[in-house]
């Protein structure tokens, strides 16, 4: 009699291991909504990835390369070396301890206190007590001075027909009338120190107010570089090509103007200062109250200033 076989066991286990149709596809469907609400925060941009590490410079590469100076900083000046430190610090002590001088001592003092190669320029520096808030406390004005400032002067004067040929006998550098206004406005030429105008030229040099005002150029009365009708022109000129000196007091009520050279003998300064204080005390304005003159101190271009009574 036959033996019975037994069914082969691999297909038995693989119907087994098989799951039902109806779960494979809800398990589908399920990773498809995962994967959708998944989707988004997978859209998220991921944080960069750090830069690689720069590689280690060689301890002699940056002993090889030539230290940086330090930038200059403008508006301020390089620091003093120790000498010049000293020597200024003396030189403030001995103005400290002879106080308030007469004007011939303090000219022989700029002169011991000289140490600059040039000729240095003596200035006049006066502290007024008046109050610049007001308009009529306004001090400003020119002088001429008996021995001048000790350099040569441009003088351009803006006037027409025969004034033009006086003052240029007289010793003006340059003079005339539409010539020079539209040279000065078309080509910026400012090639001139003083500038004087004629009373009937002034409606045409007032177009010029925008580029000489602020450079300090531009004819006004006050100043004395009007010259009105009927007056000398070469008397003008020969004055400021002499050396007149024009003065205005600053926000802060001081005046201030160069009266010669260092070079100048000891007589020609002291006329100089003198007759720029005595012009600056007769400028009294009517509503000043009080002390006028409140200190005068003289100076030349590299050396400290020194109080004097004049």
């Amino acid at each position: 009699m036959a033996k019975k076989t037994s069914p082969p066991a691999e297909p038995a286990a693989a119907a087994a291991a098989a799951p039902p149709a109806e779960t494979t596809t809800k398990e589908t469907k399920k990773g498809r909504e995962t994967k959708a609400k998944a989707g988004p925060a997978a859209e998220t941009p991921s944080p960069p990835a750090a830069p690689p590490p720069a590689p280690a410079e060689a301890p002699g590469a940056a002993a090889a390369e030539p230290a940086k100076k330090k930038a200059k900083r403008p508006g301020i000046s390089p620091p003093l070396g120790k000498k010049l430190r000293d020597q200024l610090k003396a030189q403030k002590q001995k103005i400290r301890k002879e106080g308030v001088v007469p004007l011939k001592k303090a000219l022989s003092l700029l002169r011991s206190m000289k140490r600059a190669k040039f000729d240095e320029t003596v200035e006049v520096h006066m502290s007024l007590g008046i109050d610049v808030t007001q308009s009529d406390q306004l001090v400003r004005g020119s002088v001429p001075l008996p021995y001048g400032i000790g350099k040569s002067v441009r003088v351009l004067v803006f006037c027409q027909g025969d004034n033009i040929t006086k003052a240029k006998e007289a010793g003006a550098d340059y003079a005339g009338g539409q010539d020079l206004v539209d040279k000065i406005q078309k080509e910026n030429w400012l090639e001139f120190d003083v500038a004087l105008a004629t009373q009937d030229m002034m409606g045409l040099v007032s177009r010029l107010g925008k580029v000489l005002g602020p450079r300090g150029l531009m004819p006004t009365p006050k100043a004395g570089t009007v010259i009105p009708a009927g007056g000398d022109v070469a008397a003008a000129v020969r004055e400021f090509k002499a050396g007149k000196v024009e003065y205005r007091a600053d926000k802060g009520g001081n005046v201030h103007a160069g009266v010669g050279k260092l070079s100048f003998d000891d007589d020609k300064l002291q006329a100089n200062i003198t007759a720029f204080v005595e012009q600056i005390r007769a400028a009294k304005p009517a509503g000043v109250r009080g002390n006028y003159i409140k200190s005068i101190t003289v100076s030349a271009t590299m050396c400290p200033g020194i109080p004097v009574t004049v």
